[in-house]
Formats: C-alpha cells, sequence, structure tokens
C-alpha cells in the first residue's frame, strides 16, 4: 500500500511538473511571438543591405516567417500530439470498420484531420484499413482528407491568412474528401485493387481500453514535435525562401495577371504545377502566403496548395503498390475535379 502511495504521489507531481511547465512555456512563446516583427527590422538594419530595396523586402521576410512559422508549427505540433495520442491506428481502423458509406465518409475524413497519417503512410494505412473491412470509398475519404486537411496546414492558415479563410478551407476540404470517397465508393472498384490486396485479410479489430495519463500524452506531444519538426523543418525553411524570394522580387501586377481571378485557366493550371511538386502543409503555406500578398486570387491558391498536398506525384508513386493504375487516374480525377470547383468557388465568394 505504501508503495502505491508513493507511485501515485510521484505520478501527480510529475503531472504538476508538465502542467507548470507547459504554463510557463506558453507565456514565453507569446512574449516572444509579439516581438517577432521589430526583430527581423532590427536584423535587417544591422546588415548592409540598403533599406526599400527588394533584397531587403525578401531578407525582412525570411527572418520575419521562419521563426513565426517554426513557432506555430511546434505550438500546434505538440496540442495535435496530445489529441491523437486518443486515436491508435487499431482504434482509427476500429471505428470505421464494418459501418455504411455516407455517414461513415464523414466520420472517415473528420478521424483523417486528428490522427497521425500522411501520404509516407499510405500504403500500410491502406493495406490495413481493408483489410478490416474498412470500404473502399470510406478508405478513400480518410486517405485525401489526413494529409489535405491536417492541423498544420489549419493551425498555420488560421494565424497567417485568417480564420475564415481556415474556417473555409476546411469545410470545403472536408467536402471534397468525403465527396471523392463516396463517388470512389459508389464506383464499386475492389477489382481493381492488387491482387494481394485483395487477398489479405485481418480478423475483427477492437478498440483497445486504453489508460494513458496525461504525462504520456504530454509526452506523446513532445515527441511528435520533436519528430515532425524535425522532419518538415528544411522543406519549411525551402517554402519561405521561396515566399522570400515572390514577397521581394515578384511584382504584384504579373503575378495577379497570372493567378487572379479573372483569369479562368489559372485554376486547373495551378494544379497541373501543383501535382508534380513534392511539400507538406508547412512548407507550402509561406509560398501561399507570399502569394496572396501579391494578389493572387485566393481560389487558384489554395487549389494549388490542395494539388501539391493531396495529388502529389510521390503520393501516386506509393499508391502504386496497392492500386492499379486506372484506379489511380480515377482517384487523380476524382479528387482533381473536387479541387477544381473549390478553386473557382472560393474565386467566386472572395474576389
Amino acid at each position: 500500500m505504501t508503495t502505491l502511495a508513493a507511485s501515485l504521489g510521484q505520478a501527480r507531481k510529475s503531472q504538476a511538473v508538465w502542467f507548470v511547465g507547459i504554463a510557463i512555456a506558453l507565456v514565453a512563446w507569446f512574449a516572444i511571438y509579439a516581438k517577432l516583427q521589430l526583430f527581423s527590422q532590427w536584423l535587417v538594419a544591422l546588415m548592409p543591405i540598403k533599406q526599400g530595396t527588394h533584397l531587403a523586402a525578401s531578407v525582412e521576410f525570411f527572418f520575419y516567417d521562419t521563426p513565426k512559422v517554426l513557432m506555430l508549427l511546434t505550438l500546434v505540433v505538440f496540442a495535435m500530439g496530445v489529441v491523437r495520442s486518443f486515436f491508435s491506428p487499431e482504434r482509427t481502423r476500429a471505428l470505421l470498420a464494418g459501418k455504411r458509406e455516407g455517414l461513415a465518409n464523414i466520420a472517415a475524413a473528420h478521424l483523417g484531420i486528428v490522427t497521425p497519417f500522411c501520404s509516407c503512410s499510405a500504403v500500410p494505412l491502406f493495406v490495413g484499413f481493408v483489410s478490416a473491412g474498412v470500404p473502399l470509398g470510406v478508405t478513400f475519404s480518410f486517405l485525401i482528407a489526413a494529409p489535405m486537411v491536417n492541423e498544420i496546414a489549419l493551425g498555420l492558415l488560421f494565424v497567417l491568412v485568417g480564420w475564415q479563410v481556415a474556417l473555409t478551407y476546411l469545410a470545403f476540404g472536408l467536402g471534397v474528401a468525403i465527396v471523392s470517397g463516396w463517388v470512389i465508393g459508389r464506383l464499386h472498384l475492389e477489382g481493381w485493387l492488387e491482387p494481394w490486396v485483395r487477398e489479405v485479410r485481418a480478423g475483427d479489430v477492437d478498440i483497445e481500453d486504453e489508460h494513458i495519463s496525461w504525462v504520456d500524452r504530454f509526452e506523446a506531444g513532445w515527441e511528435a514535435v520533436k519528430e515532425i519538426v524535425g522532419k518538415v523543418w528544411y522543406w519549411l525553411i525551402a517554402g519561405i525562401a521561396a515566399g522570400a524570394f515572390i514577397h521581394g522580387y515578384v511584382p504584384a501586377a504579373l503575378l495577379s495577371g497570372i493567378m487572379g481571378a479573372n483569369a479562368w485557366w489559372s485554376v486547373p493550371a495551378a494544379v497541373l504545377l501543383g501535382i508534380p511538386m513534392y511539400s507538406n502543409a508547412a512548407g507550402i503555406i509561406p509560398v501561399i502566403e507570399a502569394l496572396l500578398d501579391k494578389g493572387a486570387a485566393l481560389g487558384t491558391v489554395l487549389a494549388f496548395m490542395m494539388s501539391v498536398i493531396a495529388l502529389s506525384l510521390p503520393e501516386m508513386i506509393i499508391l502504386r503498390k496497392v492500386l492499379s493504375i486506372k484506379l489511380i487516374a480515377v482517384f487523380i480525377a476524382v479528387v482533381g475535379c473536387g479541387i477544381l470547383a473549390v478553386g473557382y468557388l472560393f474565386n467566386a465568394l472572395y474576389s
């Protein structure tokens, strides 16, 4: 009994330390974040760069956005790492297995926002879902939503562009995932899976009865920060560098003419441009921010972002291990049409 009481006391102490540490870190985070603009201006003023030039504007953008986006990314990833501790792959599969299409597509798309999966885990995730009895269309709703409408994209859009854009992106991104998955499910294309995938069968998946302490959840959040930020920081720096170049050197009139709402062809061109690229939400958001600052149409820019994240060529190559070329073509066509519709609709709403 004494040992049990000591263990409980130690657990409460560890939890209190975490809560106090997080509170102090948040206060420091907001204090530093509020001074980033002044810091970037001060840093550029120290450099042998003439003020008011394109170079000065680009360098100031880079030194402001780099710590800003890294800090935002760390905060969002930690918070969602805690949330994700409630969702294991087995739990997610169990929640979707055996569900009817329609409502299951909606549930799958929403689960895709908060579960720890991306395009790099597409093959094992796809096989696991199919083997657990999750319908093909429902699986696609999840696979589309997980990378495209993830917490990093929403968090950075919220802070950098505004809550209206983030909320609208959330609504239409979910719409693309739900409708695309439902359409693919209605086509009954299970026969177009690779033969070895169709042969995989697993037993019933039960939702685990997990008892995880808050200390474990906070540690999961910190592990997510180390893993995700450690993997994407160089993509983020590259995206900020590209955004800095656009911010400082690309004329606003040129960009608004190419990616403006009046150019009907700009949305499909943006989608086609985004497909062969590879990035993640953290890396592409600074580019989106710079494009919008220069007058590019919101729908065109977000269509570009969606295509980079949800229809990237590397993801299609990965999915080729489990899908036939015909099924990949259907996937690209259905999701691409959804992204085009979102692009034109955004341009109409925000023109």
